[in-house]
């Protein structure tokens, strides 16, 4: 479907490849920066790290964070760097035999052919990389030319182990498999099942699954405690009620993720005009095994107090066609009004919860109807008597 438009539309975000997210032209105040960015990237900087020597103690794994330009250095360099080595080794194994100085035919040299440095750099290729031109070779005449030639194997097969695991782990990451795990742009509370609820819808742009799929959110907002200790990045757990009823996911089609927001919510106490003023930010986590690789993956998003729509709901997606489920994601990310209170969750349970809501509104709308009825009754009269 998506191939046919050659659209992606603006309603969802893949969670790395957009980065410009629009943001509302008016504010009621400059917020704090994000924690998490809408791509999953982490916006935190790490400064004054003075042992700088741990990262050396994983040094695979410090090859593996580095960037492709800094990989690809690292890996044309320890190459270059040994072969350099070694062809020194080489010339000065041929230097101390005599092997540089022109003899006769029965002089039996160390290594066959080494004239210069050039040539035991190029002997020093061959013997690492395996490349055997016929020309050059190592005799039985120096026991330190063997000893060389089995040190330099051996190193030569630790730098290719160590580089091409480094670039196949790159190339193998399960973030690249999180570009086609996609969130709605803004996130909704409105009424579900008679609670009023936070709610996100997250899609699967690939046909292989994600094993075991969880999602997890959390509340990352600037708290006191009771001590007085400002808490600025507190990070509170809330809890999911996902659509199957337990933490995993089926997520074969896009999902509607809920929170129901009850008294041991961190939205609670939040109404729709605290919402516009208060700097609260929502993560969300989504984890699971890809199908193909194995390889666990997750990806990562977050709703600040501005991408948060009060009293609207997600629209359907799924629509069966032709005897198969189709999935229309031009609508992944549209929502629509519904009737909601503005009043918080607290404050709705205290005042006899959403059952006096649906009456009050249910009277509401008889009394319209009403009106509108007498107004037409009296317009036909005026025009009877006319």
């Amino acid at each position: 479907m998506l191939s046919r438009k050659g659209l992606i539309p603006e309603d969802y975000l893949l969670t790395r490849l957009v980065e410009d997210v629009l943001q509302p032209k008016f504010k009621a105040k400059p917020r704090k920066a994000r924690f998490v960015a809408k791509n999953g990237t982490c916006n935190v900087a790490h400064t004054n790290i003075r042992e700088q020597g741990r990262f050396l103690q994983d040094v695979f794994t410090t090859l593996v964070d580095l960037k492709w330009l800094h990989t690809l250095i690292i890996f044309t360099m320890s190459f270059l760097c040994s072969w350099l080595l070694f062809g020194m080794i080489w010339w000065l194994i041929a230097f101390a035999h005599g092997d540089l100085d022109q003899r006769g035919d029965t002089f039996v040299p160390c290594v066959t052919s080494i004239h210069s440095f050039s040539s035991a750099f190029l002997f020093s290729i061959e013997v690492q990389v395996t490349i055997g031109f016929g020309g050059r070779m190592v005799t039985e005449e120096c026991v330190s030319a063997i000893i060389v030639l089995i040190v330099q194997n051996i190193v030569g097969l630790v730098i290719n182990a160590i580089m091409l695991g480094c670039i196949f782990m790159k190339t193998a990451q399960a973030n690249r498999r999180a570009e086609t795990l996609i969130f709605s742009k803004h996130a909704v509370i409105s009424i579900r099942n008679n609670k009023l609820c936070f709610m996100i819808r997250i899609g699967d742009l690939r046909k292989s699954m994600i094993i075991s799929a969880t999602v997890r959110m959390q509340v990352v907002r600037k708290t006191t405690t009771e001590e007085g200790e400002v808490v600025p990045l507190d990070q509170i757990d809330i809890h999911m009620d996902n659509p199957v009823g337990t933490n995993g996911v089926f997520l074969v089609s896009p999902l509607i993720i809920c929170h129901v927001i009850d008294k041991d919510s961190p939205l609670y106490q939040l109404s729709a005009s605290d919402l516009q003023h208060e700097d609260i930010e929502v993560i969300v986590v989504l984890e699971g095994v890809v199908e193909t690789t194995g390889i666990t993956t997750q990806a990562r998003t977050s709703y600040v107090s501005e991408e948060i729509l009060w009293g609207q709901r997600f629209v359907p997606t799924v629509s069966e066609e032709d005897g198969m489920y189709a999935v229309d994601y031009s609508k992944f990310g549209n929502t629509v009004k519904v009737p909601t209170p503005c009043c918080s969750a607290k404050k709705l349970d205290e005042a006899g919860g959403i059952a006096r809501f649906k009456l009050d509104e249910g009277v509401t709308l008889r009394t319209s109807v009403r009106r509108r009825r007498g107004t037409t009754v009296v317009r036909r009269s005026r025009m009877e008597s006319k």
